[in-house]
């Protein structure tokens, strides 16, 4: 099973590199995937979110949501599987970017971005129409750019969808003991 998936990582992979390569999006991907660098777009979103009443509430979410990617993808899975990049067993593909000193499982890029498209879109469905599109191509950049493999883009992708529904029940959680702190039912007459 292993050795099947693995096979079909390297043949999707190499599939991208052989049919997708572009000029054009040699020069796009780098640009499109910086946008994930270390979550910069999804943190400049959280504060954005934070800035307004309406949508303040899924601020906090998505920045509870962002601190459990990197806890859960970063801090956990990446050093607990050690799993290594494309790139550094196959450097027959020239890099577009440099190359990457992390693991390569899960990908970071698409856990922030899945976490934050689902959260966005649980503060408003009409978010769906940027957010989604904006994370599957910052996805697709990591397996363009050759430095992830597609099943680090797919467990990433579930584990993000977990992680917002995480997020939101961390905050509602918090919510419910901060209200029953704030006004305590009254006493009770025995």
């Amino acid at each position: 099973m292993t050795e099947t998936l693995l096979n079909l990582d390297w043949s999707l992979l190499h599939w991208i590199q052989e049919t997708c390569r572009r000029t054009f999006l040699d020069f796009l991907m780098p640009k499109l995937t910086m946008l994930g660098n270390h979550g910069e777009i999804w943190i400049l979103i959280t504060l954005i979110l934070l800035c307004t009443k309406k949508y303040r509430k899924y601020g906090v979410v998505l920045a509870v949501g962002l601190i459990l990617c990197l806890l859960v993808g970063n801090l956990g899975l990446k050093p607990l599987l050690e799993r290594a990049r494309p790139c550094w067993l196959d450097p027959s593909v020239p890099l577009l970017i440099p190359v990457p000193e992390d693991y390569s499982f899960p990908s970071g890029h698409t856990l922030s971005s899945t976490t934050a498209a689902v959260i966005l879109i649980m503060a408003n469905r009409k978010f769906a129409f940027w957010a989604v599109p904006l994370a599957a191509v910052l996805a697709f950049s990591r397996l363009y750019l050759y430095v992830h493999f597609p099943s680090d883009i797919l467990a990433a992708a579930l584990i993000g969808i977990i992680l917002a529904f995480a997020a939101r029940a961390l905050v509602e959680g918090a919510e419910r003991i901060w209200r029953q702190r704030k006004n305590p039912p009254p006493p009770t007459a025995s």
